[in-house]
């Protein structure tokens, strides 16, 4: 009798594990497109520089150029984004957005009362390469 008591404990014991030791499916992971842009010709890309810009409320820039393919995802408020000759946009939270090299932006606004923040993606043909020309109207 103990011999079964001690297989049955046994066998228990085993399946339990097996329960115990079934990995738990991880969430899926999800992928939303934002942005493909067409950087055109040959373009030698070899550093990205990567920065964090903060329009204070009703706070816009400059007419202005990028000497660099340039590529921005808005990460808080609404931004009004125009290249020269081209229809606005209005961007807000996790839009993407494309500044091809040399393109003149005519604006890139915050409207609103509240902060606007975006990450920039400068495409560098080398370190130290500049990535802004304030232009006169």
């Amino acid at each position: 009798m103990k011999i079964v008591l001690l297989i049955f404990f046994v066998c228990f014991s085993l399946s339990f594990a097996e329960d115990v030791a079934k990995p738990i499916p991880a969430p899926s992971v999800s992928r939303k497109e934002l942005l493909i842009a067409f950087l055109g010709g040959e373009k030698n890309v070899s550093n990205v520089k990567i920065v964090e810009v903060i329009l204070e409320k009703r706070q816009g820039a400059s007419l202005h150029l990028h000497p660099c393919d340039t590529i921005g995802v808005v990460t808080q408020g609404t931004i009004t984004f125009q290249i020269e000759g081209q229809a606005e946009q209005f961007l807000k939270a996790g839009d993407a957005f494309f500044e091809p090299e040399n393109a003149r932006i005519a604006k890139f606004n915050n409207e609103s009362e509240a902060p606007a923040k975006f990450a920039v993606f400068y495409l560098l043909q080398k370190a130290g390469d500049p990535t802004v020309q304030v232009l006169e109207k």
